[in-house]
């Protein structure tokens, strides 16, 4: 029987970083998550204490608030998409929308992770803004990757009328979540929804196709609300007299429960989730269950370099990842600027690959190193290699970014890095196990996409308080601006004081304007990243992950551990026996 030989990993932190070092990165990062921790709650606060009343003056929750007499009790709600639209205002108003005025987020209910996709009533009643709909999609196609099931709490008034032309075409437009709701029908993915309040135009659509729709003494569906049918046909009637409960559950069958308030909705929500099949996580721990790490997880915030230009060991983050710091490392001599391997995480294994950093040994020419955190020929082969056996084993893959881009120049070109790069492309195109992507620090170039970026569809892509997101660095692409003012040092030509201030001018601007770009805020705000978390909250993000890979049994095939491919990729890669 071929067993996973799991070693230990990592040493104790006074070995790896001394404690000024170490104090020194956690009181930077500290401040960084200090804002990150104030702007989550801004978004959570939606528009204000002012709006909250007035629903609690309606016996209302707030969809904060129905989302956590939702979940189980003392669980842990891992949000997705908070700072969508964030510091953009809309209309001639300039009002906020903060998180889009939608809230998703993953959560358990009776044990089971489902996607939850409430509209936020505190902001203009719960709109559809700019991007509100690529919001709500982005869940949609987590919870159809992942066979979740899919909780929906609607209170939506439909789209935010001024800004229209930028939330209702196109093909992210509003109309395509109907579509991800027939996908997630056509796959089996059970969808339940509960509707509070407004539900107007597409809003009327959304829980339709619903295998169950709750409906509360508040709420009503309607293709058009009561204002717009005065309008159009001079009729005084309430939208509650148009498509209330005792239309929709009593004459169209458009709902199928009526239900006295929001807590009752809730309550029947909960009983119907915990008719659907349990969670396969456990029965794919194989009698194991999670053990923290030996090195604690909570001393990455002061191992991995707030400066993006000092290197760290690699192995240690994963000590402080895996269950008991115990790893299978896979392919060690080839393509030394990537680790490959596999360990547990939450008692289930997952396939882990980061970069290295700093310097290490350069094949080519055995006396000299070369820097890592950089693709080339070897390592791109190995994780593609890798990524393909997961995918052939089940195992849910984990990319730890923070990658400056691929080798350049004439070597590279000759031994066909092109060729190399497009195989991994192709593999991480066409795998079909769960991949989970999280953007470390750097995030350079096409190393991005090799690395499982966003554009190559991992499920979930996550961003630390120091990520940078880029093609290259705003320093280089200064440089590359000015290159025909600069000499061979890079250094400018001009002897002229006045054209030399000009060219150092727009040099520092270009430089500036990417570092700007750069803010994982701004990654968030355009949804080019899912989330933006702690490091502290790393581990606990990836265990909560691969649950969920694992919850659904059937959507894909899960080896035993003895039959993996990886054992084989083990001993070819170590030589013949």
């Amino acid at each position: 029987m071929a067993i996973v030989p799991l070693s230990p990993i990592g040493s104790p932190r006074d070995q790896v970083c001394d404690d000024r070092t170490f104090g020194e990165y956690r009181e930077t990062l500290a401040e960084r998550e200090q804002v990150l921790d104030e702007r989550r709650a801004k978004v959570q606060d939606g528009w204000g204490p002012k709006y909250l009343e007035r629903l609690h003056v309606r016996g209302k929750l707030s969809a904060r608030e129905r989302l956590a007499k939702l979940i189980d009790p003392g669980t842990q709600v891992f949000e997705v998409g908070t700072f969508v639209n964030w510091g953009l205002s809309f209309g001639d108003r300039g009002l906020e929308s903060p998180g889009a005025g939608v809230v998703t987020a993953f959560a358990q209910i009776h044990g089971r992770w489902c996607m939850v996709i409430a509209n936020d009533n505190t902001v203009a009643s719960g709109s559809w803004w700019p991007k509100t709909p690529e919001k709500i999609e982005r869940a949609q196609t987590m919870a159809l990757r992942l066979r979740i099931p899919t909780v929906y709490l609607v209170d939506c008034s439909g789209l935010f009328l001024p800004e229209q032309s930028r939330s209702f075409p196109g093909g992210t437009g509003a109309g395509h979540i109907f579509k991800m709701n027939s996908l997630l029908s056509a796959n089996g993915v059970p969808q339940i929804a509960g509707v509070f309040g407004d539900c107007i135009a597409g809003g009327g659509y959304m829980p339709i196709i619903s295998d169950r729709v709750y409906m509360t003494e508040q709420a009503y569906m309607v293709i058009a609300g009561a204002a717009l049918i005065k309008g159009a046909k001079s009729t005084n009637i309430t939208s509650l007299d148009i498509g209330g409960p005792e239309v929709h559950v009593h004459q169209s069958g458009c709902a199928d429960v009526r239900v006295p308030d929001d807590e009752i909705a809730l309550h029947c929500i909960r009983r119907d989730v915990a008719k659907l099949p349990s969670s396969g996580a456990d029965f794919y721990r194989h009698g194991r269950g999670a053990v923290e790490p030996f090195h604690p997880a909570g001393e990455l915030a002061g191992l991995i370099p707030p400066d993006h230009r000092e290197v760290y060991d690699a192995t240690q983050v994963l000590a402080r990842l895996c269950d008991q710091s115990l790893f299978w490392e896979l392919m060690p001599e080839t393509g030394e600027e990537m680790i490959t391997g596999v360990g547990r995480i939450g008692g289930l294994y997952a396939g882990f690959i980061i970069n290295r950093q700093g310097l290490v040994g350069d094949p080519e020419r055995c006396d000299r190193k070369r820097p890592a955190a950089i693709l080339y020929r070897g390592g791109i082969a190995k994780i593609s290699a890798f990524s393909r056996a997961c995918n052939a084993d089940g195992i849910p893959i984990i990319w730890l970014q923070d990658i400056s881009g691929f080798d350049v120049g004439a070597e590279a070109e000759a031994q066909g890095l092109l060729g190399y790069g497009s195989s991994l492309i192709y593999t991480n195109s066409t795998n079909d196990v769960p991949m989970f992507t999280v953007l470390l620090r750097k995030a350079s170039g096409a190393g991005y996409y090799a690395m499982s970026g966003l554009p190559y569809d991992p499920i979930v892509q996550l961003s630390s308080t120091i990520s940078r997101l880029s093609v290259m660095e705003g320093r280089t692409l200064a440089i590359a601006t000015y290159n025909t003012k600069l000499d061979d040092d890079f250094e400018i030509v001009a002897t002229d004081p006045a054209e030399r201030a000009e060219i150092e001018a727009g040099m520092k601007a270009v430089a500036e304007r990417i570092e700007a770009d750069m803010d994982p805020f701004v990654a968030g705000r355009q949804m080019d990243t899912d989330e933006i978390i702690r490091f502290d909250e790393l581990r606990p993000w990836l265990a909560a992950l691969v649950e969920m890979a694992y919850q659904n049994t059937g959507s894909r095939r899960i080896k035993n551990p003895r039959i993996w491919s990886l054992h084989d990729l083990a001993v070819i890669s170590s030589g013949p026996r």
